[in-house]
């Protein structure tokens, strides 16, 4: 992989992580584009800007992520410190603060994408390897999912209860197929099950960095098996750091956007974009 292949493919990753139109699905097409095969640079290279991406969510949520630790950590001080409340512990325990009932309900969105990593990585890794005609089909089933949420109108709730919170990663577990975008899976189930609009954007975001990193350590463990010099093989350090780059500063602008795009209600223009690439990639491919 050369220093333009990995600028290319590094903002491709990080304008898509974010817009609803799937990061997967796009890495696949430009690696097509650019006759890069599923050799072991771009594994190190996928862990490089999904890290990256990673950083760039905490660097734009930031201020929502120490509320929660800030909240959490109240609530831990709140189990061993003597009060005059009357509660029991077990009381105390089961009784959450805002900050504390989000990490709960984030928690909650992430059982079912741990079942898939866990017990079904083996069959998500045959369908990234199938070619690109199922990317231009979940490119299309991301369109559907996506006019649906903008045609409906369900009442808009204030709070992610704990079973939208797991219906919405049931949404994200689906989209680790190439091609179902993950956050227009996520942002749209819980549009349809009637969230607020503004809440969504924010939690479909802070519900995938666990995830994303979680799996960027057993990809690590992966290229530790075959050694570095192996993992690195057919990729510089510099096109390395280039597609980081490339992958944190465009992921802080599409995270910025999306999250006004999500207030506007604007997403139908996505359902179109996924719609005429999803049909372009099953005619060409």
């Amino acid at each position: 992989m050369q220093w333009f292949e990995a600028l290319v493919l590094g903002i491709i990753q990080g304008l898509t992580e974010y817009l609803p139109v799937s990061s997967s699905g796009h890495l696949a097409i430009g690696q097509a584009l650019f006759g890069l095969g599923d050799g072991a640079e771009n594994l190190s290279f996928t862990v490089a800007v999904h890290v990256a991406t990673v950083l760039s969510t905490i660097c734009v949520l930031w201020r929502e992520i120490a509320w929660i630790f800030t909240d959490l950590f109240a609530w831990v001080k709140g189990l061993f410190s003597p009060t005059d409340d009357g509660k029991s512990f077990l009381q105390r325990l089961t009784t959450f603060n805002e900050g504390t009932q989000y990490t709960v309900n984030i928690l909650i969105s992430m059982i079912p994408v741990a079942i898939v990593g866990l017990f079904f990585k083996d069959k998500v890794e045959e369908v990234f390897g199938s070619g690109l005609f199922i990317v231009g089909i979940c490119l299309m089933v991301t369109a559907a999912l996506l006019s649906f949420a903008y045609f409906s109108m369900p009442r808009q709730r204030e709070t992610i209860s704990l079973r939208d919170a797991f219906i919405i990663g049931i949404a994200q577990a689906c989209a680790v197929l190439p091609g179902l975008s993950r956050s227009g899976s996520t942002i749209a189930t819980g549009l349809l099950l009637g969230n607020k609009k503004e809440k969504l954007a924010q939690f479909s975001f802070l519900m995938v960095i666990p995830p994303i990193l979680g799996e960027a350590l057993l990809d690590v463990k992966d290229m530790a098996s075959m050694g570095v010099s192996n993992a690195m093989a057919g990729i510089s350090p510099t096109a390395l750091i280039i597609g980081f780059a490339a992958a944190f500063i465009s992921g802080l602008f599409a995270c910025k956007w999306m999250l006004n795009i999500v207030k506007k209600g604007k997403l139908i223009w996505f359902a179109v974009y996924c719609a005429v690439v999803g049909i372009a990639v099953i005619a060409l491919r």
